[in-house]
């Protein structure tokens, strides 16, 4: 049986620090913290990743490129089937680099890397968002107005990027712990879906409130 190649500590740093950082806060993590839980000198820490920025930043980049991906997959929405699939995929990506959520206010006012690319970042999910609505407006499914769909993407974004504070807020000490993921998911999605609800056709409105039932998200 042919052995796994070892992981690079590259990637393993990388890996530790995304836990620790989703764990605690990226304000409450240090890089001898990070080190010590790696069990590697802060030497060899240091030589892979010259500062906890840089930890920051390449992080970051890994979350921009799987959400740049995943956006352009609005261009396939054509029912709330697909919006509904789409809208959980988003979660579960911010989920998993959820640091970036929790402490959003704190890095862009220390990280120039991220103040740049995180207005691009919502840029691109209006964008998306706005697309999706497009296809769905095509599609007969959706009546909205252009400036009330305009508000309505905006406030699809202002969700996206702010639930997880929300929950946070609601319950700091348990909130964004794992085993509360599927919970959280689901609560952000309904409450996202949940604006366009009132914009639907009847029939497309009826099966989203069976996809919302069927999944029984707990109410915030």
């Amino acid at each position: 049986m042919t052995k796994k190649a070892p992981r690079r500590t590259a990637q393993r740093i990388l890996e530790t620090t995304l836990e620790l950082f989703n764990r605690f806060g990226e304000p409450n993590v240090s890089t001898t913290l990070i080190s010590a839980e790696l069990r590697i000198s802060p030497g060899n820490l240091y030589y892979h990743y010259p500062s906890k920025d840089e930890l920051v930043n390449t992080l970051f980049d890994g979350y921009e490129a799987g959400l740049y991906e995943l956006l352009a997959a609005s261009d396939d929405v054509q029912d709330v089937d697909d919006v509904w699939f789409f809208m959980h995929s988003l979660f579960e990506l911010i989920w998993k680099y959820r640091f970036l959520y929790r402490d959003l206010n704190h890095l862009l006012s220390r990280n120039r890397h991220l103040e740049t690319h995180f207005q691009q970042v919502l840029e691109r999910k209006k964008a998306a968002v706005s697309v999706l609505l497009d296809h769905l407006q095509a599609a007969g499914q959706l009546q909205m107005a252009e400036r009330t769909q305009d508000a309505v993407a905006a406030s699809m974004v202002v969700l996206l990027t702010y639930w997880l504070s929300y929950e946070y807020v609601l319950q700091p000490r348990s909130a964004l712990e794992p085993e509360n993921a599927q919970d959280a998911l689901l609560r952000g999605a309904y409450h996202v879906l949940g604006l366009l609800a009132p914009h639907l056709a009847a029939a497309p409105r009826a099966h989203l409130q069976a996809l919302i039932e069927a999944y029984h998200p707990p109410t915030s």
